[in-house]
């Protein structure tokens, strides 16, 4: 335990005292928002890898699916390297750091008021921004603190309000060179601690082919066995959704795809493609391998042998968030764990830096910003990034808030956060970068279809509110989970890539000649 709080305690004092220094070289809002779009390839890959993989992946994914798909569960992790990243940067990297170069769009709601000439579709972009991190930041501090409270025994709660206090010292004083740096050091711990731990639970289980014998030995939810260690397991359909939402998903993330932004040029993309999917290859891959293997070391019914029992939440479902906590807990020895800590906690507060920091830098870039200047008043460098830094601590406060909350899987609160902002940004984002067709008209039906969906989705299936309804829909005779949020969230994201090219084949682009001009950033 002494070794535990050691090791935290030296990473923690590390990443305050980042911030610290790199408060320097902060002196105006481009520095503190996208660190003077000067970063280079290593400080971009690891930042878009740390900023995409957190304790959502390594405790509540992997673990929740991992129970539920087994080995298969990997699959998730190979599709958040190749679609989540390699094409992520092979088909928005280039374009995004051009275009919103081009415009001087310093946030993704910035991006839509420029390129499609809508003060209304910024402002609205802006909420949504902000509405919908918040519970995915709720969901980092639960499977943070899930962890923490396992292997140290600190009360949950103590544990996110902790958290919100490190995380809000470094962003807030170094801005994004202090999160480029820290997310540096921390990819470097995740790739150490991944491999370490994928070793030594392969060795635990009795070596790779036993392991796989023994899932394959295992009931799965529905009672069959042989579908644990089978390559697309009990459930292919309902997996694809998971790869889907997860993969897809960081092409519509305001914190995933202003890293296009802040990258110094071409060839530093060139070079940080590569370095990203090699990385989300390890950490991806090795999380999802890991929590297939979750049922070989932890029980659900009464504790065996070198089993792990996991409890139940209030509401009669398993705990699925404590599946990985438990099993790192009865299979590493207590030095590997000591790091294991710290590699969630690195993933985590990356993840944390980057969610506050663009949610805060939007509310005041599109919202307050806008607003002063049209009442005349003044409103330079040294306000905005005061204001960026005051609404960094709401912004933690407010999901510290939803992370006291215990009775939500991290999964749920992530896919509604993916299924609306993804939902509402992939296809206008991604479209408008290619195509010179795309109208306002479109990206405000795809805003609103997404929203709307995800609010309506979540009353019906997850609050509770209509219980008969809910029943009926899950009984439907079909090969795909439709009360899931992830599938909901999936399908927010694809049916957005129908919907706006359709819009806007008969609705009007604002201004023919701007759109043309701004197009030419790719000429030159």
């Amino acid at each position: 335990m002494v070794v535990k709080w050691i090791i935290l305690a030296v990473y923690l004092l590390l990443m305050v005292g980042i911030g610290i220094y790199c408060s320097r070289k902060t002196s105006n809002v481009s520095d503190f928002v996208l660190g003077g779009r000067s970063i280079g390839p290593w400080f971009s890959a690891f930042a878009f890898g740390t900023s995409y993989f957190s304790a959502v992946v390594f405790i509540g994914y992997a673990g929740q699916f991992g129970w539920k798909y087994g080995i298969s569960a990997s699959w998730i992790g190979f599709g958040n390297a190749l679609i989540g990243s390699l094409l992520a940067w092979l088909i928005l990297g280039r374009r995004t750091r051009t275009m919103t170069k081009h415009l001087d769009a310093t946030t993704m709601p910035e991006f839509f008021e420029k390129r499609y000439q809508s003060r209304t579709l910024k402002i609205v972009a802006s909420i949504i921004v902000f509405l919908f991190l918040i519970p995915y930041t709720a969901s980092v501090y639960n499977g943070l603190s899930r962890l923490f409270e396992s292997t140290l025994h600190i009360p949950y709660i103590y544990c996110i309000i902790v958290m919100a206090l490190f995380t809000a010292i470094y962003v807030i004083a170094g801005g994004f060179h202090a999160t480029a740096l820290n997310d540096f050091i921390q990819g470097m711990i995740m790739l150490a601690g991944i491999l370490a731990v994928v070793i030594t639970i392969v060795f635990k289980a009795g070596g790779f082919s036993n392991a796989i014998a023994d899932l394959n030995a295992t009931p799965d939810d529905a009672g069959n066995l042989n579908t644990l260690g089978s390559v697309f397991g009990p459930a292919p359909l309902d997996l694809l959704g998971v790869v889907i939402l997860t993969s897809l998903g960081t092409w519509g993330l305001p914190q995933m795809i202003q890293k296009f932004y802040s990258i110094s040029d071409d060839s530093a993309i060139r070079r940080g493609t590569i370095i990203s999917t090699i990385f989300a290859v390890i950490v991806a891959g090795g999380c999802y391998f890991i929590g297939g293997f979750g049922r070989l070391f932890a029980t659900a019914g009464e504790a065996e042998g070198m089993k792990v029992h996991i409890d139940t939440l209030k509401n009669g479902k398993l705990e699925f968030d404590a599946i990985v906590p438990s099993m790192l807990e009865s299979a590493l020895p207590e030095a590997l764990l000591g790091l294991i800590v710290v590699l969630v906690l690195a993933a985590s507060m990356s993840t944390l830096s980057s969610l506050v920091l663009t949610s805060s830098s939007t509310l005041t870039l599109d919202l307050i910003k806008p607003a002063m200047l049209k009442k005349g008043k003044t409103f330079d460098e040294k306000k905005q990034v005061l204001i960026i830094r005051i609404f960094i601590a709401l912004f933690l406060l407010l999901s510290v808030i939803m992370a006291a909350y215990k009775n939500a899987y991290i999964t749920t609160l992530m896919s509604i956060s993916w299924g609306a902002l993804s939902g509402s940004f992939l296809a206008p984002f991604m479209l408008g970068l290619y195509s010179k067709k795309i109208t306002p008209a479109a990206v405000g039906a795809c805003f609103g279809f997404a929203v709307v969906f995800t609010v309506v989705h979540t009353c019906l299936f997850l609050m509770g509110w209509f219980p008969e309804l809910t029943k009926a829909v899950a009984s439907l005779p079909i090969p795909i989970t439709l009360t899931s949020p992830l599938n909901a969230g999936a399908f927010c994201m694809l049916f957005g890539l129908i919907l706006c090219p359709i819009v806007s084949s008969f609705t009007q682009v604002k201004d023919k000649k701007a759109v043309d001009e701004i197009f030419t950033c790719y000429e030159k």
